[in-house]
């Protein structure tokens, strides 16, 4: 098949498309091992199309998937109302991300003009090598070691009620950045590929991080969000929770990314603020501000807030 020859894969195997393969069901497919359906193989690797709506504007893109191994091979060159109207006919494709399945349009679009036409023209390799995950993701290999001048911090990891007279004490405490409480601050982490393009992880604090995120929603159903998530093993872990204020600031930079958030590259730039896990004494809720470098609280309902789940990876 014309379309593999000049992408990263295995020369010895000959690769099948999954066309009826749906990007929300891959969690309980490839992620649990008690999910829908049993992969009886990790080295099996599957091939599907799908629609990143993370990109902007969205993009067609041929994904490697496997028993917790997920890689974006190609992003393909499509007619942008063909992949318009294939998100318009699924709608949300999950609730946890934003990634659509093609539709029989886009299939037959692919089949004329890429799968069978070898019209390269049309291909964009985005995975050059063979070196892993890493190469995707733009951090360390997930063994590199904590550099020597750097050390191990634990931070708390109870959720519990926090007062406005607390934060200051938090943030210099910890010498988190915050653009109103602590502009001088700096946070030091240290990011590595946890090996799936789905998590980070920190080894300065021992955290896995979502590197996507939840929508906004209510703390009500960002909660259930987390149990879902749970439920299906994100990532091959069932241990997910929100953050506390101190893990949420610990990810908080001086300097701003391309979407101008206080935040690594590593993370999506469409979560701007976040639900952490404390509740505000007398009422509300707290949130990490990455668009403003700020903490603050609000409501837990009108807007509500987006979210970035974490675990305890130590």
């Amino acid at each position: 098949m014309g379309l593999f020859d000049n992408l990263a894969i295995d020369k010895k195997i000959t690769p099948t498309i999954y066309w009826d393969l749906l990007p929300a069901e891959t969690f309980s497919i490839f992620e649990s091992w008690g999910g829908k359906e049993r992969i009886s193989n990790d080295r099996e690797r599957f091939y599907y199309f799908f629609i990143d709506g993370w990109d902007d504007p969205p993009s067609l893109q041929l994904m490697e998937r496997g028993i917790k191994h997920a890689r974006v091979l190609a992003r393909i060159e499509a007619p942008r109302e063909l992949i318009q109207q294939a998100m318009r006919d699924e709608g949300r494709s999950h609730s946890l991300d934003r990634n659509y399945a093609i539709n029989d349009a886009l299939k037959q679009w692919l089949l004329t003009n890429v799968v069978d036409a070898d019209n390269a023209s049309l291909v964009t390799p985005l995975f050059e090598d063979n070196s892993g995950p890493t190469a995707l993701a733009g951090l360390p290999a997930a063994d590199t070691p904590l550099p020597a001048d750097m050390h191990t911090i634990s931070l708390p990891n109870q959720a519990r009620h926090v007062q406005e007279e607390d934060i200051p004490h938090i943030v210099k405490n910890y010498n988190f950045y915050d653009a109103v409480r602590n502009p001088q601050g700096l946070f030091r982490n240290f990011l590595v590929d946890s090996g799936d393009n789905i998590t980070a992880t920190d080894k300065s604090t021992g955290l896995m991080w979502q590197r996507h995120g939840i929508d906004i929603t209510s703390i009500r159903k960002m909660r259930k969000h987390v149990e879902e998530m749970n439920r299906a093993r994100f990532a091959g872990y069932d241990d997910w929770r929100l953050p506390t204020i101190e893990e949420a600031l610990s990810l908080m930079t001086p300097q701003k990314n391309s979407a101008g958030l206080h935040l690594d590259p590593a993370f999506s730039e469409d979560i701007p603020f976040i639900f952490v896990a404390e509740e505000r004494t007398p009422g509300g809720y707290w949130f990490c501000d990455y668009k403003q470098g700020t903490a603050f609280w609000a409501s837990g309902t009108i807007p509500g807030g987006f979210g970035r789940v974490c675990r305890t990876a130590r």
